[in-house]
């Protein structure tokens, strides 16, 4: 492996939002067995069957939100780009297959020549999703399409759980900055560094993860632990030692002792001995522990007093989404809130249901045939064939009206009204106006080779804000927000009633 200042120089293109992921994960590993194991056994099984060159198609999508929220934050797209174009088999991982017992030659011929043939494509990053339409299609061989399963998920499920968990604390936040605290209590290194730009995109300020910041641009912060004070003989010693440091950041963590009897005294005292006579406003001090909103306003007519109206109020301590609410409504006067690990490993909720689903497949005559899971759980039937998706806009407002799918290929005029139902209950109809129709999805591969310039960090962050202003306010209620409707096309309905039909004949 080359040393890492080689293969930086090395690097063609780096994101404006820095380095891409792959410089991290190439240095250390090459993560292409990232898979279940069964679907080796599955392509293994595709050349003994002889099957292994037909064509099929794959939809990424989910079932249901998260704390049963409104929708989600799609997240993980770059990485997904990153880990296919490192896709690529080491004789060292084919010795590992053979060792197995269980493959044959032409499956290690497979590994020893594989280059990535598919189609991809894919919602973009940043983009607010709903159940049960496609967000990321992958069409291509079944010796192809079948491997990059567990890959895609893994990435899916996770940046997109934090990125919806980090919308609903923003939210909860009311304009107030939310930083991502969470980094030692992450699941794991790639937790902490994916969960922070997950965050980022979905609007945290920054994060208190540094080699997020190294590797991919998410803003870094931070200022002192309760072990800086601890270190100091006093209080008044610990916050003058740091003042003199960081004259024109001056930070000051208040609550190790007493908030109110020492804490904010000592912040007063520091920042009109040291602060002020280097010719810099003091920024901020941090609530920990407490009754946050009961010291908060106490500390508010403290610093106001003092003649420190400007200087802000941070909390943190476990908060969530919920607590940062209630704080506000109790008129807690914070300006901003440090959030660890309720927001890092998506605490009241730790599991996204991204599934990867066979929806057609090529026929003897080279045609696309539409597939379907059935399950006695109605929510599991997938909706079958190969398809696009769209939203609606409002033209007099710009608001999301609704989601739709159709089979690819059908088309969508914006000119015309549209009648749109509910695919489970059909009654449920409107007629759509004045709207025009943008299709979600773009093509990130085209016959494995990448075709889509992915945009910068920041890129991402500003669109995924403009399109969460799409979305109406009722949509975005933490509890029984409105349905958001993703329906289907007429013809992409019967398709999938015909097809449940003939398999309950069988």
């Amino acid at each position: 492996m080359k040393p890492y200042k080689e293969m930086h120089r090395e690097q063609k293109s780096i994101p404006k939002g820095g380095l891409l992921m792959s410089d991290y994960i190439t240095r250390e590993r090459n993560l292409t067995l990232l898979t279940d194991y069964y679907e080796y056994t599955m392509v293994n099984g595709y050349f003994h069957a002889g099957i292994q060159e037909k064509i099929a198609v794959f939809d990424v999508f989910f079932r249901r939100v998260p704390e049963n929220g409104g929708f989600a934050i799609y997240a993980g797209l770059q990485q997904i780009i990153e880990l296919i174009n490192g896709l690529s088999f080491t004789e060292e991982d084919i010795e590992y297959f053979r060792k197995k017992g269980c493959f044959s030659e032409k499956f290690f011929n497979f590994l020893r020549n594989f280059k990535f043939r598919c189609d991809v494509w894919s919602i973009k990053e940043g983009t607010p999703i709903f159940p049960n339409e496609p967000i990321i299609t992958v069409r291509g061989p079944l010796e192809q399409v079948q491997m990059v399963e567990t890959m895609l998920l893994v990435t899916f499920n996770f940046e997109t759980l934090i990125a919806t968990k980090a919308s609903r604390l923003i939210r909860a936040a009311q304009g107030r900055a939310i930083v991502e605290f969470g980094s030692r209590r992450a699941q794991g290194y790639d937790g902490a560094m994916l969960g922070a730009r997950a965050a980022y995109i979905a609007g945290c300020a920054g994060t208190a993860c540094t080699i997020s910041d190294r590797m991919m641009g998410v803003p870094a912060s931070g200022t002192m632990a309760h072990s800086w004070v601890q270190a100091f003989e006093n209080e008044y010693e610990a916050f003058k030692a740091y003042a003199e440091t960081y004259p024109d950041n001056c930070c000051l963590l208040v609550d190790t002792y007493n908030v109110l009897k020492s804490g904010v005294p000592n912040a007063i005292r520091v920042f009109n001995e040291v602060v002020l006579p280097k010719g810099f406003r003091p920024k901020s001090i941090r609530l920990d522990s407490g009754d946050l909103a009961y010291l908060s306003k106490k500390a508010r007519k403290m610093l106001d007093d003092a003649g420190f109206p400007d200087v802000k109020i941070m909390a943190s301590n476990s908060l969530d989404e919920y607590i940062i609410r209630d704080l506000l409504l109790q008129d807690a006067k914070l300006d901003s809130f440090g959030v660890g690990e309720n927001l890092i490993t998506s605490k009241n909720e730790p599991v996204f249901g991204g599934v990867y689903k066979l929806v057609a497949i090529e026929n003897d005559n080279g045609e696309l045939i539409p597939k379907i899971k059935l399950s006695e759980t109605a929510q599991k039937i997938t909706t079958p064939g190969f398809k696009e998706v769209y939203r609606f806009y409002g033209r007099d407002n710009g608001k999301a009206l609704a989601d739709y799918i159709v089979l690819a290929g059908e088309e969508v005029d914006d000119t015309k009204p549209i009648t749109i139902f509910d695919p489970n209950d059909i009654w449920k109809k409107k007629t759509l106006t004045n709207f025009r129709a943008e299709k979600l999805q773009v093509q990130i591969f085209k016959k494995g080779v990448q075709c889509y310039t992915a945009p910068s960090l920041e890129e991402i962050r500003s669109y995924s804000a403009a399109q969460m202003d799409t979305l109406w306010d009722e949509i975005k209620r933490f509890e029984y927000p409105h349905t958001y409707y993703v329906d289907l096309s007429q013809k992409l309905w019967e398709t999938k009633q015909r097809l449940m039909e003939e398999m309950n004949q069988q």
